[in-house]
């Protein structure tokens, strides 16, 4: 008997797409097009008016995510705990969601940070021109490193997602499950 899990995998899914895709458009978008504003004392609204207007959309779609991997993380409690490599995959999706909701985090508190300058000459979003104040230059730059590693991290996630839809095929279901009690009476006989 097959269960279905339609609704928490498309929250799981739909919000990690929109995480992933939101985070890298503003990297390349947002941010790259603050850089054509012809005037750098405005390049800086620009970029954070276009964040601003991303932020809610974003938490949205964290939360969607974050929700449906819970769901899918109990429809699959049995999976992990019995078949073999699931519980690997599962910590290590996990420790890159931290990360990614760590690095979101930190992103966000750096952009409010660049709310707060008022019209102070830029290149771009994260790019600091010649006559940017020193603390605001060096808060482009730490946000220029995050802009990359939030695609990144959920990029990772999407890939162990895929893994996980691999562990589901039933060609890897019945060997995990039945390797992983093999180990166990492995490790209770004699040692040498």
């Amino acid at each position: 008997m097959s269960e279905r899990n339609t609704v928490v995998r498309s929250l799981h899914d739909l919000g990690l797409a929109a995480w992933f895709g939101g985070s890298l458009a503003g990297a390349v978008a947002i941010n790259g097009a603050a850089a054509d504003v012809p005037d750098p004392s405005m390049r800086l609204q620009v970029a954070n008016a276009g964040w601003a207007r991303w932020t809610p959309v974003n938490a949205a779609a964290i939360g969607a995510h974050l929700l449906g991997g819970a769901g899918l993380l109990q429809a699959n409690r049995h999976r992990v705990a019995g078949q073999r490599g699931v519980v690997t995959s599962t910590v290590a999706k996990l420790a890159l969601t931290g990360a990614a909701l760590a690095v979101t985090a930190y992103s966000r508190v750096l952009g409010k940070q660049l709310q707060q300058a008022d019209r102070a000459p830029v290149e771009g979003g994260t790019d600091p021109a010649a006559e940017t104040p020193a603390e605001l230059a060096k808060i482009q730059q730490q946000l220029g490193i995050c802009q990359w590693l939030v695609p990144a991290l959920t990029g990772g996630i999407a890939v162990m997602t895929a893994v996980h839809g691999e562990q589901q095929r039933p060609s890897q279901q019945l060997p995990g499950f039945l390797t992983k009690p093999a180990e166990w009476v492995r490790g209770l006989g004699p040692t040498t």
